[in-house]
């Protein structure tokens, strides 16, 4: 159990370095000024970001999600784990209840990460250029946030991670399961780690669209009052304000670069845990699929 929950936290890593720079992409698309847009699109942005910051600008704010990476990967398949166990049997309907409460246990974590996170990719670009340079890291955007607005700070925007996480992490293990089993994904086929690397990267594209809205709020939410003023007083006014100036679409803005990142990190974090496993058990047979089950990057 050890060395599996050491393989997630590789395996994720691995995803995190792959996966970062769509993200960032992502943040700057979803709350960037309607009125003033600093990109045209996923790609003008990417071309954008290393062209004034360098390559290392698509890495800001990857401090955060590294330093939470294990404690939700432990979260995560300990949560899952103890859950289909409880309930007692392996089904379709069991894994999304399981996933859904590892979703939901691991926005402790996930929701303050991503908040310094996203006031990292924001710091010194664009409409926030102007703005000194507030925070050195991750730990110090934290640490200032506390000393300045306390508990409720760090934890700004927790319901709208916990709308969004909870039933991502159910459709995520609900169809990672689903694919798996009509793939017929077992150990001994020459063709499990192809299949696995798809299960894990349709898994992932399918966790994101079906609450991507839900993120689009919660990173207007976490960039409120980055410029002093804060537009919004909750979920529901930012929905309403979102759409009234912008219209549907608003809720679509960064998908792309999202759906972009969301197959090769699964990808990534799969083909790490399984090199990763393979190394260490040279000696022993995996008996189950999800032996090296991926964690979507929430990531």
């Amino acid at each position: 159990m050890a060395l599996d929950f050491l393989a997630g936290c590789v395996g994720g890593a691995a995803g995190v370095l792959v996966g970062h720079p769509f993200d960032t992409v992502k943040v700057r698309l979803q709350v960037q000024s309607v009125e003033k847009p600093l990109y045209r699109g996923t790609f003008h942005c990417f071309q954008s970001i290393i062209k004034q910051e360098t390559v290392f600008g698509l890495y800001k704010g990857i401090g955060s999600p590294m330093m939470g990476l294990t404690f939700i990967n432990a979260l995560v398949f300990g949560v899952q784990g103890n859950t289909i166990r409880a309930l007692g049997k392996d089904t379709p309907m069991n894994q999304f209840m399981a996933g859904s409460a590892a979703g939901a246990i691991q926005c402790v974590i996930c929701c303050p990460m991503e908040l310094a996170k996203t006031r990292m990719q924001l710091q010194g670009t664009g409409e926030y250029k102007l703005k000194t340079r507030t925070y050195k890291n991750s730990l110090d955007c934290l640490a200032k946030i506390y000393q300045q607005e306390g508990l409720r700070g760090i934890n700004k925007g927790m319901v709208s991670t916990l709308i969004r996480e909870t039933p991502s992490f159910g459709f995520y293990f609900l169809t990672y399961d689903c694919l798996t089993r009509s793939l017929g994904c077992e150990p001994e086929d020459n063709f499990v780690v192809p299949k696995l690397l798809l299960a894990g990267g349709m898994s992932g594209i399918v966790s994101w669209l079906s609450t991507y809205p839900v993120d689009v709020i919660k990173s207007r939410l976490q960039a409120d009052g980055v410029r002093g003023v804060e537009q919004y007083n909750g979920i529901l006014d930012c929905v309403r304000k979102s759409y009234q100036m912008e219209g549907w679409r608003v809720f679509t803005r960064g998908l792309t670069s999202t759906l972009l990142r969301a197959f090769p990190v699964n990808a990534a974090t799969f083909a790490t845990v399984t090199i990763f496993l393979m190394y260490m058990r040279s000696e022993e047979v995996m008996t189950e699929c999800e032996t090296a089950l991926p964690q979507p990057s929430s990531l």
